[in-house]
């Protein structure tokens, strides 16, 4: 990725985070395998640290994700939800699809796929685990790593802020329902309610509460100005350095998993990939169709199409342990996330002719 022009004119500069993206992920990954392997004690007594016995919360990923989305936290403005009303086609249609087509679709995906496509090759258990991980990663729509998607494409930031905002104020009412009540019923796995709910807390509750608060009290004692040029940029390398972190602790978990499974890897990224394009095209479709502007278009196409990994990862580990097969479901998630996400945004930057602006 290099410096784009945007329509105006103005050069639009990456910084060296999102202009070497894929390279610092893939460096991440490879980095958290050979953690796990080379490392194996360091790895097992990393993994060990827990909020309390039994819990599978892993107290250096809560730390790491806290890091991560508390600065993005702060950048949403959920006022800006009281004026949404002025234009609400986009924000219905990323609802929509968020809420009631994901996650619904992803588990129809991963019941054909893991139960009968690919039935003869993994066992039961194996497939209620793989189907168990796709639900939770589809049930948790992206929130850190749109703003960055966003801004690749040229999306309206401010819509998007409340696009995120409204999706993160639906997870903290809907995510667990929606996970126990689909992997219950498309796998033959149990969920442990009271440990989905400290998940919530732990991973959604406590970062985005922080961030509104911290919002609030930054802006009362230096002003709006004052946070958003000079504090908010200071933030950026700190969440970038906690995705980064994560990464290789989520890889370095999972390291005798992946490379002892390339298959099933393969036969897990199937039905992700079709879910992710289904969604992000679904999205832009309607988008189109009602006349959306592609400032709005495209956002709502890469938050249809992304996934909050690092709390579906986190899930996946508190429920079910960070060797499971769910946990490994929801790593080749990350492992597919950033390739697939540019792709949509080129997608979107090549096609942005077919909008005309709206005020919808």
């Amino acid at each position: 990725m290099s410096e784009r022009v945007v329509e105006q004119g103005q050069p639009k500069r990456l910084g060296v985070f999102e202009r070497y993206l894929t390279l610092w992920v893939g460096a991440c990954m490879v980095g958290g395998l050979l953690l796990g392997k080379a490392l194996p004690a360091v790895t097992a007594a990393l993994r060990r640290m827990e909020f309390g016995q039994g819990s599978q919360i892993n107290v250096p990923i809560a730390i790491l994700i806290w890091l991560m989305i508390v600065p993005m936290m702060m950048k949403v403005d959920f006022g800006s939800i009281l004026h949404i009303g002025r234009r609400p086609r986009g924000l219905l249609v990323t609802l929509f699809v968020n809420w009631v087509v994901k996650p619904f679709s992803m588990a129809a995906l991963a019941v054909v796929f893991f139960r009968y496509v690919f039935g003869g090759v993994l066992t039961a258990d194996e497939g209620s685990q793989y189907i168990a991980g796709c639900i939770i990663l589809a049930a948790a729509p992206c929130t850190a790593m749109v703003f960055v998607w966003s801004y690749l494409t040229d999306g309206d930031p401010a819509y998007t802020l409340v696009q995120v905002a409204v999706n993160d104020l639906i997870m903290l009412v809907l995510f667990a329902p929606i996970v126990r009540f689909l992997v219950s019923g498309a796998s033959s796995l149990d969920v442990p309610f009271l440990v989905l709910l400290y998940s919530v807390l732990v991973f959604i509750v406590i970062p985005l509460t922080a961030g509104v608060l911290l919002r609030h009290w930054f802006i009362r004692r230096h002003g709006r100005q004052w946070f958003e040029n000079s504090l908010l940029p200071r933030f950026a390398p700190v969440s970038m350095s906690a995705l980064l972190a994560t990464l290789v602790l989520i890889f370095a978990f999972q390291a005798d998993n992946i490379t002892g499974k390339f298959l099933h890897v393969a036969i897990i990224a199937v039905p992700i990939l079709i879910q992710v394009y289904f969604n992000a095209s679904l999205t832009y479709g309607l988008m189109r169709w009602l006349k959306v502007g592609h400032s709005v278009a495209a956002p709502g196409a890469l938050i249809g199409a992304s996934n909050f990994f690092e709390l579906a990862v986190a899930t996946a580990i508190a429920l079910y342990g960070p060797e499971s097969g769910a946990a490994l479901a929801t790593v080749v998630g990350v492992l597919i996330e950033v390739p697939v996400m540019l792709s949509v945004c080129g997608f979107c930057n090549r096609t942005r002719h077919w909008f005309a602006e709206s005020s919808a």
